[in-house]
C-alpha cells in the first residue's frame, strides 16, 4: 500500500510539473498589431518564454488610446498570467486625459522592466512639397493639411497637438486604431505628416518610403544626423519621447513579479531586443524599482503640463491647445 501511495504522489507531481511547464502567459498590447508596442511585446514575449518555462502569447486589444487593453490588464487576476506591454502614450498621457478611467496608472500595476524609451520622429510622404519643418509650417499656413496618431491622447495625438501649439497652425488629426493602420496612408499621400517612433519609422526612412523632418527632443538620431531636433529649431517646448515597458495587475505576489522581471531584464539583455534597440535608439533599461519612480515622474509632470497646454479630451477626441 505504502509504494501504491508513492507511486500515486510520483504520478501527480509529474503531472503538476507538466501542467507548469505548459502555463500560458498572456501579454496584453493595448494597440493595432503591426506597430512599436506589438513589435516589442513580441520581442519579450519571446525572450521571456525559455527562462519562465512558460508558453507566451501576444493579445492586441486596440482601442481608446491605449485605455481598452491598459484596463482589461488592470482588472485581470494579479496571478502573473496576464501581462501589459505599455508605453508612455498608453499608460500616462490617455490616463491624464480621461475623468472617467477606471483604473490609476501608479496604484493599479506593478512595473517590472522598462525597456527603453526615445524620442519621437516626425516624418512625410517623400512626395511631400515640405523639405524641411519650415516648409511644414509655411504649407500648413496656406492649406489644410492632416496628421495621423494611433487613436486620441496617445503621445502621436499630443505631439501633433504640440505642433499647432508651437507653430501655431491648424493641422487636423486623423486617428487610426495603430501607427501601423496610418502608415500606408501616410506613404500614399492621404495623410501629410505622422509623427511616431522611431523603431517602426527608421526602416522606412532608410526605404526612402518616408522623410524625416523633425526630431521631437534635444538631440539628434545617430541614424539621422542630418535631421534637427525641435529645440534646434526653435521650439524647446515641443518635445515628447515614448518608453517601452512590461507591467503586472497590482497585488501580484513578489515573488512572482520578481521571477517576471528576472525574465524580462533577461530577455532584454539578449541579442534579438539589443539589437531592435540598437535599430531604434532604444536606451535607458530599467529594473522594476527604477521604472516604477519613472511612471511616477511622468504622472507628476505631464498632468500640470497637460493643463498648461489646454489639451482635454473632449467626446472621444482631443482638443487642441488653447
Amino acid at each position: 500500500m505504502r509504494r501504491l501511495r508513492i507511486g500515486l504522489l510520483a504520478v501527480v507531481l509529474a503531472c503538476a510539473g507538466a501542467a507548469h511547464a505548459d502555463e500560458t502567459i498572456r501579454i496584453v498590447v493595448p494597440f493595432a498589431a503591426g506597430g512599436p508596442v506589438d513589435a516589442m511585446a513580441r520581442l519579450l514575449a519571446d525572450g521571456m518564454q525559455q527562462p519562465l518555462g512558460a508558453t507566451i502569447i501576444v493579445d492586441d486589444r486596440a482601442g481608446a488610446g491605449g485605455v481598452i487593453g491598459t484596463e482589461a490588464v488592470a482588472r485581470a487576476s494579479a496571478d502573473g498570467r496576464t501581462l501589459l506591454v505599455g508605453s508612455q502614450g498608453s499608460h500616462v498621457i490617455s490616463a491624464l486625459l480621461r475623468n472617467d478611467l477606471k483604473y490609476d496608472p501608479v496604484k493599479s500595476f506593478a512595473p517590472l522592466a522598462m525597456v527603453g524609451h526615445v524620442p519621437m520622429l516626425l516624418v512625410v510622404s517623400p512626395d511631400s512639397p515640405a523639405a524641411d519643418f519650415k516648409a511644414l509650417v509655411a504649407l500648413a499656413k496656406s492649406k489644410k493639411l492632416t496628421y495621423g496618431s494611433a487613436g486620441p491622447g496617445t503621445v502621436m495625438n499630443i505631439a501633433g497637438e504640440l505642433i499647432n501649439s508651437g507653430a501655431r497652425v491648424g493641422i487636423m488629426h486623423v486617428p487610426y486604431r495603430g501607427v501601423a493602420l496610418a502608415l500606408p496612408d501616410l506613404m500614399a499621400g492621404r495623410l501629410d505628416l505622422l509623427p511616431a517612433d522611431p523603431p517602426v519609422l527608421l526602416p522606412l526612412v532608410a526605404a526612402k518610403k518616408l522623410r524625416p523632418i523633425a526630431v521631437f527632443g534635444t538631440e539628434r538620431l545617430a541614424a539621422l544626423p542630418d535631421v534637427p531636433t525641435t529645440v534646434e529649431l526653435g521650439y524647446p517646448d515641443m518635445i515628447m519621447e515614448n518608453w517601452y515597458g512590461l507591467l503586472a495587475p497590482a497585488g501580484i505576489a513578489p515573488e512572482v513579479a520578481a521571477k517576471l522581471e528576472a525574465a524580462a531584464l533577461t530577455a532584454i539583455k539578449g541579442p534579438k531586443i539589443q539589437q531592435h534597440m540598437r535599430d531604434g535608439e532604444l536606451r535607458g533599461t530599467l529594473d522594476a524599482a527604477g521604472f516604477k519612480a519613472r511612471i511616477a515622474r511622468d504622472v507628476a509632470f505631464w498632468g500640470p503640463m497637460i493643463k498648461q497646454l489646454g489639451i482635454s479630451l473632449t467626446g472621444g477626441e482631443v482638443a487642441p491647445p488653447k
